[in-house]
Formats: C-alpha cells, structure tokens, sequence
C-alpha cells in the first residue's frame, strides 16, 4: 500500500524559491544572448567577475540596488526594466 506525505511548507517555499531564481537567471541570459555579448564581456561592462555573472545566470538573484544597476547599463536595458525583472521574480528574495 502506498501512502501520500504531503510536502512541508519549507519545502514548498525552497523549490518556489529555486524557480523564481532561474527565471531570473534564464531571463538575463536571454538579453545577454539578444545582444550578442559574452558572458566575459557582459561581466566586465557591468564591473563583476565572470565567474559572479555565470552564477547569476545560474540562479543567483544578487538584491544589491547598485548591482542591478549596472547589469542593466551592460544589458542595454533601462533600470525600471531591470526593476520590473526583480519585482517579476521577487519570489527570489523571499526567505
């Protein structure tokens, strides 16, 4: 006989967590891409390591105002779009 456990909330809220961060990071890659930029270049134009833009791409949402900033000057996007992003995804933040 089989029986059913129901998923706890912390593991509800982890894997809604773990959605939202890659959409985020699917999403800037996609422009990344759009734009016909490497992620060395891209990097580079917004003042970070590749390794620190790979992992954003990657699902790690960084919630530094001046980060976003300038992933968005390197991205060729407005900062209200980049912010439009963030509050799409703002599951990612959530604890």
């Amino acid at each position: 006989m089989y029986r059913y456990v129901s998923p706890s909330s912390e593991s509800i809220t982890a894997v809604s967590r773990q959605a939202w961060c890659q959409l985020f990071g699917g999403m800037v890659r996609g422009r990344r891409e759009a734009i016909g930029r490497s992620v060395e270049e891209t990097a580079r134009l917004a003042g970070m390591e590749s390794s620190e833009w790979a992992a954003i791409e990657a699902g790690y949402v960084p919630a530094d105002p001046a980060r976003l900033r300038s992933m968005a000057a390197a991205l060729e996007v407005r900062f209200d779009q980049m912010a439009m992003l963030v509050y799409l995804c703002q599951e990612a933040w959530e604890a």
